[in-house]
């Protein structure tokens, strides 16, 4: 992550920041001097983090939570006095094939992908008022809005919402002085796309890859944190795709030619 930008003063909340993507996004921003609020559903992730971060001179705090509850959601936000950029990044997505999902598996993929990010915004937009102003990102996925994987209709419908969403906040929130923007992963080397396919797997499409690679979680993190910064002032209600060219193909089989 050779891009450096400036968040020295800046209040800056993470989900899903325990592992992988979401870890990657904290260390960005704590680098670049942010004061940074850590939330995951793994409280023990959470401390170890926010205690390799303090060992490195940054602030990082660790916040438990589950983001399938509104009520602890609007609960959080309450409780803090200024805000400068919130990132959704937590996501829930069991690979289960369509024929065998369960109402509980798409409740809970709905709530954390989709209706939390709702709940983060509504919750986060009074502190945005004290300042003037503020940025929402969130993680999406190339997978709903442009490609599709088996065994992922909950999740793609989910992140297919969160693209609306982005648009939609962006128009509404403009006149707030509230930017709304988004990351669209392709395949990111994380520890739930290991559970995803085996190392075999992985390799080969990394290599199908035009880029000729996986993603690392710091390629996400850059994109975000290119999108907070100053020089992302006048983007609202986009999406980056960072995906090393793997959705550019019209078919599979133009890889071979």
């Amino acid at each position: 992550m050779n891009a450096r930008y400036d968040y020295v003063g800046n209040r800056v909340l993470v989900t899903g920041a325990a592992g992988g993507i979401g870890q990657a996004i904290v260390e960005g921003f704590a680098r670049g001097g942010a004061r940074v609020l850590a939330v995951d559903l793994d409280e023990q992730a959470l401390q170890k983090l926010a205690q390799r971060h303090s060992a490195l001179g940054h602030e990082v705090q660790a916040h438990a939570l589950d983001l399938a509850d509104p009520g602890a959601i609007a609960d959080l936000l309450a409780s803090l006095d200024c805000l400068d950029v919130l990132v959704h990044n937590a996501a829930y997505f069991p690979l289960t094939p369509f024929a065998e999902l369960a109402p509980a598996q798409l409740r809970r993929t709905l709530a954390v992908n989709l209706e939390a990010l709702f709940w983060l915004t509504q919750g986060a937009l009074p502190l945005f008022a004290r300042q003037g102003g503020g940025c929402v990102l969130v993680t999406s996925s190339v997978t709903g809005p442009r490609v599709a994987y088996p065994g992922l209709c909950h999740y793609a419908a989910s992140k297919a919402g969160v693209n609306g969403f982005i648009r939609n906040a962006a128009l509404e929130l403009a006149p707030l002085k509230v930017r709304v923007n988004g990351v669209e992963p392709g395949m990111i080397r994380t520890p739930a796309m290991d559970n995803l396919g085996d190392a075999t797997l992985n390799a080969r499409i990394g290599a199908g890859v035009p880029l000729g690679r996986l993603g690392e979680p710091a390629d996400i993190a850059a994109a975000m944190l290119f999108l907070a910064s100053d020089a992302a002032a006048y983007v609202t209600g986009q999406t980056l795709v960072v995906d090393g060219g793997a959705t550019l193909p019209e078919t599979l089989a133009s890889q071979a030619l």
